[in-house]
């Protein structure tokens, strides 16, 4: 039986990944307790090898509904393979005016998927590093359960 349960959970999880051509990079980072401290950069190496296309950056987000804002202010620093920085800083809105959370919620947590650069293309293949700062006026941002990146490649229709 346990074989069996094995093959269907493998052929799912092969099944998802076809379905999903466009993914190039998708990971994230659980913050620990929940706590994510404003020194606490999350790191993403991503090698590119395409340079022709142009790609899609989101940062995703996975929060409680505990959370006590409606955004999140971030820092995105992106490090190309000569080791040029660009940072940038970033506002995410999670809640509307009313409160209500504008990410997929499941019981008490809610994901974001949230664009940061569309339509992108990245000038060199290599390694780009991409780290992720909490940029809130509190050093201890509560709430945050995990954050990360995917890049996918633009599809012209």
């Amino acid at each position: 039986m346990n074989r069996n349960l094995l093959i269907i959970v493998s052929w799912l999880l092969l099944s998802f990944q076809a379905c999903d051509k466009t993914r190039v990079f998708d990971e994230n980072k659980e913050i620990a307790n929940e706590q994510w401290y404003y020194k606490n950069h999350l790191l993403f190496d991503v090698n590119i090898e395409d340079t022709s296309r142009l790609y899609n950056i989101y940062v995703n987000l996975r929060v409680s509904n505990d959370y006590k804002y409606c955004n999140l202010f971030m820092m995105v620093l992106q490090i190309n393979p000569d080791k040029q920085l660009q940072k940038e800083r970033k506002e995410f809105t999670l809640a509307d005016e009313n409160g209500r959370w504008l990410g997929k919620g499941l019981g008490d947590m809610y994901d974001y998927q949230i664009p940061v650069y569309k339509n992108t293309r990245f000038y060199e293949k290599g390694i780009y590093r991409f780290e992720l700062e909490q940029n809130m006026r509190n050093d201890t941002l509560l709430y945050i359960k995990s954050a990360g990146i995917r890049i996918e490649e633009v599809v012209s229709e």
